[in-house]
């Protein structure tokens, strides 16, 4: 059996460091290269002209981090999407007013929430979101936690839109490759463990669909991305 077969947890550093730690924040500052590396936002935003019929009034995104990500989505798509109310989720809060105010010259609001996403997904009421986005999290969780998540998740938006690592032989050697571009010790140990949580096939449909949701669309995405799409069937269920 290939040792990439199956996926395999092992806790990433970033999440132990404290927010403000030195090596955290290098980190953080490698994750931006390598979201541009991996095409992230680009694939971020095929995927949502392509799901999302009509502009979104509002959208959640879980694992939010800093907002850079979300940032150069909104940029590629405020011609087109006006008065978006922005939703962001971390259990660090990392969003600086500059980045708020970044949005706001888009014509974009944002809110910042700072909580564990199962605690939050729990306990929050209130209107239910367009869409949610998820960008490098869902691997953090292991098949019984996203299960669980999904469950939470699809009550909250008839749709869920992720881009995730892609677990392949190519992807793990090119995150081993990633000294080469100055990242610190944390990315480099994080990038190959992300590499070995991340999905292939129809692992994230299968336990979407788990859930009670309808998988829309699950398939790699360039060198090193998987990416997911799948519907709520809230409206099926009268939720």
């Amino acid at each position: 059996m290939n040792a990439l077969d199956r996926r395999t947890l092992v806790p990433e550093i970033l999440d132990r460091l404290a927010a403000d730690d030195p090596r955290a924040l290098h980190s953080r500052r490698d994750l931006a290269r390598i979201n541009a590396l991996m095409f992230q936002a680009p694939i971020m935003t095929s995927l949502m002209r392509k799901f999302i019929a009509k502009a979104p009034g509002r959208i959640l995104e879980i694992g939010a981090g800093d907002g850079t990500f979300m940032l150069k989505v909104a940029r590629r798509m405020a011609r087109d999407w006006h008065e978006v109310e922005l939703t962001m989720l971390d259990r660090v809060g990392l969003v600086t007013p500059k980045l708020s105010a970044d949005f706001a010259a888009l014509g974009w609001t944002v809110e910042t929430i700072t909580a564990d996403v199962f605690d939050w997904a729990e306990m929050a009421n209130g209107r239910p979101f367009d869409a949610i986005t998820v960008n490098l999290f869902l691997h953090h969780f292991d098949d019984s936690g996203l299960l669980r998540l999904f469950s939470l998740l699809r009550r909250k938006a008839p749709l869920l839109v992720a881009t995730e690592p892609l677990r392949t032989g190519f992807a793990l050697a090119a995150a081993r490759l990633l000294p080469a571009i100055g990242v610190n010790d944390v990315t480099r140990h994080d990038a190959v463990e992300s590499v070995r949580a991340g999905f292939r096939g129809s692992e994230l449909s299968d336990l979407w669909s788990a859930a009670g949701g309808r998988p829309l669309e699950e398939q790699r995405a360039g060198p090193f991305s998987h990416a997911f799409v799948g519907e709520a069937r809230i409206s099926a269920e009268g939720a």
